[in-house]
């Protein structure tokens, strides 16, 4: 299989879709699959930061997330606190920094304070950027930069012709990184879900058919190699 060579992208995003897929085939409770899945995502965090990416944007939680099984959301809910308590001394060490992208002040106080205290513990690592979308809509987001900027507008900081694209921009939760280079969807599903919309403006997109708590490492570094070959034109020609 092919080895990355170079010509890694800057960030890339995962939706880790398959979880309740999986558990279905192995006939194991839906909680049991995203399990499963946090296990994938350590190795695929810690391959990241190793690699040299900059910035790794996984979505967690969606706000459609909540119309799920009172069974389901506190599963996932408790797997959240369980990941910051397991995980967050070796990515401390590892020179992660941790952003949460979505309302997380709506979220039940545990994993409200629990992901704060990993938000501040990381601020100052220089490592891998890793931001963890929960309780996250992509359409949210941009309503919500858009009453930023309407905001500073009213208060006469601004005109509304002053308004462009950076100045949206740096009403992201994303604001001061990169737009997402690679888009990864597992389980084949080929949608993205209101996930980091303005951000995938012109990502490359794949849709592995693996469910997400089979997706491996090397599998990951095969996507990785495809991307360093993709020729991306940003609305241009090839020369």
């Amino acid at each position: 299989m092919p080895e990355v060579m170079g010509g890694l992208p800057r960030h890339v995003a995962i939706i880790m879709d398959g979880n309740g897929r999986w558990a279905k085939q192995h006939s194991l409770a839906i909680a049991l699959g995203h399990r499963q899945g946090v296990e994938t995502l350590r190795d695929i965090i810690r391959y990241t930061s190793d690699a040299g990416i900059a910035v790794l944007s996984i979505y967690a939680f969606s706000t459609e997330n909540w119309k799920r099984s009172d069974a389901e959301v506190g599963a996932l809910m408790g797997l959240i606190l369980s990941f910051f308590k397991t995980e967050i001394d070796e990515l401390n060490v590892k020179g992660v920094r941790i952003r949460i992208l979505g309302d997380k002040e709506a979220l039940p106080k545990p994993q409200y304070l629990a992901t704060t205290e990993a938000e501040h513990r990381t601020a100052g690592n220089t490592g891998l950027q890793l931001n963890i979308a929960l309780n996250y809509s992509g359409q949210a987001e941009l309503v919500r930069a858009a009453r930023q900027l309407a905001q500073q507008v009213q208060d006469g900081l601004m005109h509304a012709g002053d308004i462009s694209e950076e100045l949206l921009r740096a009403q992201l939760y994303t604001h001061d990184q990169p737009d997402v280079d690679l888009l990864i969807r597992t389980s084949g599903e080929m949608r993205i879900s209101n996930f980091l919309l303005f951000q995938n403006a012109y990502a490359e997109m794949v849709f592995p058919q693996v469910l997400w708590p089979d997706f491996t490492v090397q599998q990951f570094k095969d996507l990785l190699a495809a991307f360093a070959h993709r020729d991306r034109r940003f609305g241009g020609r090839s020369t």
